[in-house]
């Protein structure tokens, strides 16, 4: 994108969302906005993939809060009209009229520089008050980073697991392993900046660098382009990639992969890979922090009397004792038998009591009952009984 799209370009309408929306707002709406206009998804529709590119686009931008906010005080700057069209240079009687696009090299014409040559918002006005700085020259753009989701088993976002993950994405050619030139060939000294990456040009009292339109501010440009990749030193291509998931990865979670996203252009580094992490449930364990957690019926008898509860963990089987007593809902705990720490160190268990009623019973079990409640005290529910006296 070109330094002009910033100022003439509302990403934030592209994305459908406010100027003060979070980070997480847009990075939800850039998502489920691509996958609505993704090609894949829209074969043959031309207009469904202008809108991919549109907001791709608009998130390379806003999904960074650095670039976010310095498009932010760009389109703020030059909204408040402090360049304007036939503008006159302080301090030039009759001086020549200063064009906004005459900050970008276009005057209308392409070939605009992309992101103030790598420097930003800032650099670029440091460059224009400086009284004649260099520009630092781009260098070989750096790749995207690159985004996939993946589903684990519940014991295996417990334990941890090691697992292919398989990318269709941009990689690096394998022709010509990045450099975008021939075999045989080799990218060679930009013969417009001599390989510095920025050109001078003056412009009334101004003197502006910026990155050579030539080589797009890398330096060196290709003679001969490899037939694989046409200059560009990327294709799209399958790879396989062995991610390994820590113990403990929760739901949710996302894990980072440096240097394994879409390669940079012409040799540039590559960009990261961002791996969302979803969970399947288990059908018998649940999970809190880095505890585990079971429900597990009892009888009545049993809640009264007392006993030795067998449960299972994700890696055998516990045995816990359940006091002569114990209240529907009361939770035990096995120590040591939940999710692994980075330190070393494990959660717990975290059993839950549920004393089970039976819907029918025999007429010697309804007799054994009727003789235990004969035997025992009444529930405590004096402080009920009263507030009912009260209605009559």
């Amino acid at each position: 994108m070109s330094s002009k799209d910033w100022i003439e370009k509302d990403y934030y309408a592209a994305l459908g969302v406010d100027k003060s929306a979070s980070s997480d707002d847009i990075k939800k709406s850039y998502r489920k906005l691509a996958r609505e206009s993704h090609p894949d998804h829209n074969p043959g529709d031309t207009g469904a993939e202008e809108r991919f590119k549109t907001v791709s686009e608009a998130y390379a931008v806003l999904g960074d809060e650095k670039k976010r906010r310095e498009y932010d005080e760009m389109r703020s700057l030059f909204g408040s009209g402090a360049f304007r069209r036939g503008a006159r240079g302080a301090g030039q009687p009759g001086g020549a009229p200063f064009d906004v696009s005459d900050l970008f090299g276009g005057g209308g014409g392409g070939g605009g520089d992309t992101r103030f040559g790598g420097g930003g918002f800032t650099d670029l006005f440091s460059t224009i008050f400086s009284g004649g700085g260099a520009a630092r020259p781009r260098g070989s753009a750096r790749g995207r980073d690159v985004e996939a989701e993946v589903a684990l088993d519940f014991s295996d976002a417990v334990r941890g697991v090691t697992l292919p993950l398989t990318l269709r994405a941009p990689g690096v050619c394998d022709t010509c392993h990045g450099n975008g030139a021939k075999p045989g060939t080799q990218p060679v000294a930009c013969p417009v900046c001599h390989g510095a990456g920025v050109t001078t040009r003056n412009q009334g009292s101004f003197s502006f660098s910026e990155p050579c339109r030539n080589c797009q501010g890398v330096g060196t440009v290709v003679e001969e382009k490899c037939p694989e990749c046409h200059g560009t030193g990327g294709v799209t291509k399958t790879r396989t990639l062995n991610v390994r998931f820590p113990a403990g990865v929760a739901d949710g979670q996302r894990i980072r992969l440096a240097g394994r996203g879409e390669p940079g252009e012409r040799g540039g580094p590559a960009g990261d890979l961002f791996v969302h992490v979803k969970v399947r449930p288990d059908d018998l364990f649940g999970r809190t922090g880095d505890d585990l957690t079971l429900n597990v019926p009892i009888t009545y008898a049993e809640a009264v009397l007392g006993t030795d509860l067998r449960v299972p963990t994700l890696d055998g089987t516990v045995t816990l004792r359940v006091p002569p007593g114990t209240p529907a809902g009361r939770v035990l705990r096995a120590r040591g038998k939940g999710v692994v720490r980075k330190d070393g160190r494990a959660g717990d268990l975290l059993v839950t009591l549920d004393v089970v009623v039976p819907a029918t019973v025999s007429d010697e079990a309804r007799a054994a009952l009727e003789t235990f409640a004969a035997q025992t005290p009444p529930a405590a529910r004096e402080h009920l009984d009263a507030r009912v006296r009260r209605f009559g």
